[in-house]
């Protein structure tokens, strides 16, 4: 069974002056399976942020259905989204989202917190990710006292404390140098290895490159999907690029 199923989904805004219609997302449809790696890229504007905050639960589609678990997302009820957020999804952001008043390992409690475990459940739970993300010098710093590569393992721990179902990574590396970058990638691609199921959302080929799957957006829809199967990061790399090319230039030469 899929972990997540998006059918036919469409979504339209209307524009605040004017009342004009804007068409964000149009008949999308794909699926994510158990323990996949899938990278979703696009143009600035193609819908990929639309579509993430729609699989987040976030955002409602206009019309289609997405499912998690089985789960239709458009049938639970606005009061039981959020514990179903916090029990199914884990969230990685490009900018962190830590609260600096809070210690590293109390940002990673948090969404077992605001869950209700008891604090020897989240010490149970806090030492082996910690030990696998390599943060357990840093549990008890601040998150202005630590670099940004920290930071980000810091909310991938926050996101992995929960056992998820589906990591939702939003451009993970945008505010990293190129080594925090290439450490978190690695980490990415160990945790998946590990049974961790990621969507991620980049800009990035390289961070592309690391997934198994890359699904490509244009104009609101699924142009075009790449599988890894037995290349290298390096393959993958150049594939993606080759595709993105094509995409910009609006060919459809894709095979």
């Amino acid at each position: 069974m899929s972990i997540l199923e998006v059918k036919n989904v469409k979504k339209i805004y209307t524009t605040r002056f004017g009342g004009n219609q804007v068409e964000a997302l149009r008949n999308v449809n794909f699926s994510v399976e158990p323990r996949e790696y899938v990278a979703i890229m696009g143009e600035s504007g193609s819908g990929k942020t639309t579509l993430l905050n729609i699989l987040a639960a976030l955002d409602k589609p206009t019309e289609g259905k997405v499912y998690l678990k089985g789960n239709d997302l458009s049938k639970i009820k606005e009061k039981e989204m959020a514990a179903f957020r916090r029990q199914n999804l884990g969230f990685v952001f490009q900018d962190f989202n830590l609260l600096d008043t809070f210690s590293i390992q109390d940002n990673i409690f948090l969404p077992l917190v605001l869950s209700g475990k008891k604090y020897e459940e989240m010490q149970k739970r806090i030492l082996p990710v910690a030990q696998k993300l390599g943060i357990q010098e840093i549990l008890q710093k601040f998150p202005y006292e630590v670099s940004g590569g920290q930071k980000q393992r810091a909310a991938v721990a926050r996101a992995l404390i929960t056992k998820p179902q589906l990591i939702l990574a939003d451009e993970p590396t945008g505010a990293l140098d190129s080594k925090a970058s290439d450490e978190l990638l690695n980490l990415f691609t160990t945790i998946n290895q590990d049974g961790q199921t990621i969507l991620m959302v980049t800009h990035s080929v390289k961070a592309a490159s690391t997934a198994n799957r890359v699904l490509f957006i244009k104009d609101g829809e699924v142009f075009h999907q790449l599988y890894r199967g037995n290349l290298t990061n390096e393959q993958m790399y150049q594939r993606i690029s080759d595709t993105l090319t094509v995409l910009i230039a609006g060919g459809e030469e894709l095979e």
